[in-house]
């Protein structure tokens, strides 16, 4: 048999210390190096940034160059990336040129990175993939598999498409990450202090990637910019959330979409519908079941709809959400270290599974 694929988890966060479980659980992977950016977690065993309850022997460490040079197969990148995207990419780029293949959950912008990344930025993951043939794949769940695998497998049942419709529904009120909930989306700011994700064009460049992508699955080309919408609105009431309360007033909701169109009419559409609390909005579109889902709806011949949903063993959606997240990610990276080097889309990589996982 072949050795395990040598990774390195790149943060411990929301996502990284479910990427650490999911490392330990893959037969074809073997953990060996952990970065943090804390200096508090600098030597503390990765079973316990995990919360696995038992040490894995991998010590945590802040020395990049030193996990760099311990040239391990894959690195599987979870920092924060949402409010440092251009320094995240630099990252990812030094990845590339040190020979070591990447999967990342961010910045979402590369998972389709066509009209939004600057030129000579693509060129140099592509010229350094050549020279080295080391690949980089960014995915996860949204953007990621519930928005292009999904969808565009959905669509191989198709006779006419006329609209392809995704969408996540979820209450984010225990979704604990406070620079997204606080600065990007803008909840519990008042109204008249929005977010930063609704200033003009800041929703293309996060999810015109989904968008995009699609439509390159679909063979159609779009018209350029794409279209922007957003809906905010205060909550009623006073409302709890482990990244911080939402006052009534305040802003509490929010819908919005990024729309592709061809020829001015809607054909690829972006529909995020975000709650701080499941009774919000409730002329909204609702999950079928528990407080979120990803929904994708394809109009045509015939209307096709797929709600898929999902949970932890504790019983919360966000918990899910980060290992689906995570393991998007991990279960790829057999894929990514066996394809040519430079970015790689969902569209290029076989079928991805969760091969050697099954409980025996």
């Amino acid at each position: 048999m072949a050795e395990p694929l040598k990774v390195v988890v790149w943060s411990t966060g929301t996502v990284g210390r479910h990427a650490i479980a999911g490392i330990d659980a893959h037969p074809d992977l073997e953990l060996v190096g952990v970065w943090v950016s804390n200096p508090k977690k600098d030597g503390k065993d990765a079973g316990e940034l995990a919360e696995l309850g038992r040490e894995l022997g991998v010590r945590a460490t802040t020395d990049k160059q030193a996990l760099l040079a311990m040239k391990p197969d894959a690195v599987v990148h979870t920092a924060m990336t949402d409010d440092r995207v251009f320094e995240a990419i630099e990252d990812l780029i030094d990845f590339l040129e040190a020979g070591i293949n990447v999967t990342s959950s961010g910045p979402v912008l590369l998972q389709w990175p066509e009209h939004i990344l600057p030129p000579e930025t693509m060129e140099r993951i592509t010229k350094a993939g050549e020279r080295t043939g080391a690949s980089l794949h960014v995915n996860g769940i949204d953007p990621g598999f519930a928005n292009d695998v999904l969808p565009l497998v959905l669509t191989s049942l198709s006779q006419r498409i006329d609209e392809v419709r995704v969408m996540e529904i979820c209450d984010y009120s225990t979704y604990y990450q406070p620079v997204v909930m606080n600065d990007l989306f803008g909840f519990g700011k008042p109204m008249d202090e929005p977010g930063f994700l609704w200033a003009p064009g800041i929703l293309s460049m996060a999810w015109g990637s989904v968008v995009r992508q699609i439509a390159a699955g679909l063979g159609i080309v779009l018209d350029e910019p794409l279209t922007e919408d957003v809906d905010r609105r205060p909550a009623e009431v006073d409302t709890p959330s482990v990244s911080g309360d939402v006052r009534a007033g305040t802003m509490g909701a929010v819908r919005f979409q990024v729309i592709g169109k061809v020829d001015g009419v809607p054909r690829v559409v972006l529909d995020h519908i975000t709650r701080t609390a499941p009774d919000q909005v409730p002329e909204w579109p609702t999950p079928p079941q528990g407080d979120g889902c990803y929904r994708v709806q394809i109009t045509g011949e015939p209307f096709l709809q797929l709600d898929f949903t999902h949970h932890g063993e504790h019983g919360d959606h966000n918990v899910s959400g980060m290992i689906v997240t995570a393991q998007r990610i991990v279960n790829a990276v057999p894929a990514v270290v066996a394809s040519p080097g430079g970015l790689v889309t969902a569209l290029d990589l076989p079928l991805v599974t969760g091969k050697g996982l099954v409980t025996t």
